[in-house]
């Protein structure tokens, strides 16, 4: 049976949290207290209340969903150092049923014998069962354990919906650009913890590249550093972290990308274009350089669900449930397993029957509504769902289609003083041409509504 977290040194406690001189920087460099906490303002900024609840020491059960080296462990430690609760800790990686138990059992008798609180960590709770997570219920409900429970799975997909009621969800984001400037720039002049003492510098260009391709991971950025800085040559007692030293660390090469400047735009553009295009191969290459480059997978995201409905609309309804279905994807599963449905969703614009007519439709709409207003909703339109709406005259005259053959009935359905004029002209592309075939025939029986009006059946009026 694994023993208590605090005999294995796992969540060390005290003022210092201090982990072994031996310990990877990562480790070492962990913040210790709430003002050294890197990220996650939205949570933990001054007020929050998260963050008031952490340091009046009145935690409830929560459960802390982010991905890997955003801090979640990290504040779990801080939170060990500030609580006069008993705090336990264990990874469900390693730990089954029988710690759980234990460690209840021991609450229990705490709560009984000292009135004393039990906060039990749990890293990567979606390792447990639905079972083992079901152990959990009681003792979170009746107070006996406070459960703070960490998972890089979505928790609405991994644990069980009466543990999440029971608990307040809080999101952590991938650390920032400058999140990561501020952890690797302090463990490179930490003398105590850091690399302060032996003269490791970092070349500009090594830390944007750093920073960029760690994808808001910080251990992943200060394990890179670390490497890297074995790796530097010594010079008089000092290390340059070059570009190229850099890279042999992280095995990853530098790519020509700036998130902020000129690079990012161009090939965004590019990958749209060549999407617009119809070339797949091009498009999966900007994609790559995207994804090599550290680019947002969220942005690249919603740049496929954009030009789904923008350049293959209605040609082929199913790009745009491709590119949704690409987007949750991407929030599901994170990079690097994301990568998959990203290009999968490339490939089928890509190679999709192009039409504009959405965009060119709504276009026309919206610029009619800029020349001439927003005309009063037709007397027949109008909502007659409630008490009194028939004395104003709602929905009088109006005819219900489903009450007619073809389930179409000649009415006016725009506002008069609207041009009359075609927003949506069908294209004869993929499923457009579907489409144009019916506009054809509806147009064609209007026509012949209007030379001869039809007698009107005794119809059921829907509002």
């Amino acid at each position: 049976m694994p023993k208590p977290a605090d005999s294995l040194n796992l969540f060390p406690t005290g003022p210092g949290l201090q982990a072994d001189a031996d310990a990877p920087l990562a480790a070492r460099m962990r913040p210790r207290t709430l003002d050294e906490f890197v990220g996650q303002e939205h949570l933990v900024g001054p007020g929050k209340p998260l963050r008031r609840a952490i340091e009046e020491d009145n935690l409830g059960s929560v459960i802390f969903y982010g991905p890997a080296g955003c801090g979640k462990s990290t504040l779990a430690m801080i939170i060990a150092a500030r609580t006069k609760a008993q705090f336990e800790a264990f990874s469900a990686v390693t730990s089954g049923i029988a710690d759980v138990r234990r460690v209840v059992a021991e609450a229990t008798s705490r709560r009984q014998t000292t009135g004393r609180r039990t906060i039990l960590f749990v890293d990567e709770i979606h390792r447990f069962n639905k079972a083992q997570q079901d152990a959990f219920l009681p003792h979170v409900e009746n107070g006996t354990i406070i459960l703070v429970g960490a998972t890089t799975e979505n928790p609405f997909f991994e644990i069980n919906s009466p543990l999440i009621s029971r608990s307040r969800l809080y999101t952590f984001e991938p650390l920032g650009p400058e999140h990561l400037r501020t952890l690797v720039t302090r463990a490179l002049v930490d003398e105590e913890r850091g690399l302060g003492k032996q003269g490791v510098t970092l070349a500009p260009e090594a830390l944007e590249h750093l920073v960029q391709t760690a994808e808001g991971d910080a251990r992943a950025a200060l394990n890179a550093l670390e490497t890297a800085a074995t790796l530097a040559p010594e010079a008089e007692g000092k290390r340059l972290v070059t570009l190229a030293v850099l890279e042999e660390a992280m095995q990853r090469r530098a790519v020509r990308y700036d998130k902020g400047g000129d690079e990012h735009y161009n090939v965004i553009s590019a990958f749209i274009k060549s999407m617009r295009g119809s070339d797949p191969d091009a498009a999966l290459h900007y994609l790559a350089r995207m994804i090599k480059a550290g680019e947002d997978p969220r942005f690249i995201a919603r740049r496929l669900v954009v030009h789904a409905a923008e350049d293959v609309g209605l040609a082929d309804p199913m790009a745009l449930v491709v590119a949704t279905a690409a987007a949750h994807a991407v929030e599901y599963v994170g990079l690097p397993e994301a990568r998959i449905p990203l290009a999968e969703a490339t490939l089928y614009i890509a190679t999709a029957p192009k039409s504009n007519t959405s965009k060119v439709g709504i276009d026309l709409a919206l610029e009619d509504l800029e020349r001439v207003g927003t005309p009063p909703v037709p007397t027949h339109l109008r909502d007659a769902s409630y008490p009194g709406a028939a004395r104003l005259g709602h929905g009088a005259g109006y005819e219900y289609p489903h009450s007619y053959p073809g389930h179409w009935v000649d009415q006016v359905y725009l506002p008069q003083g609207i041009p009359s004029r075609p927003y949506y002209e069908p294209s004869d592309s993929g499923f457009e041409r579907t489409l144009a075939a019916r506009r054809k025939q509806i147009q064609a029986r209007k026509a012949a509504a209007r030379a001869n009006p039809p007698s009107r059946p005794g119809n059921k009026r829907h509002a």
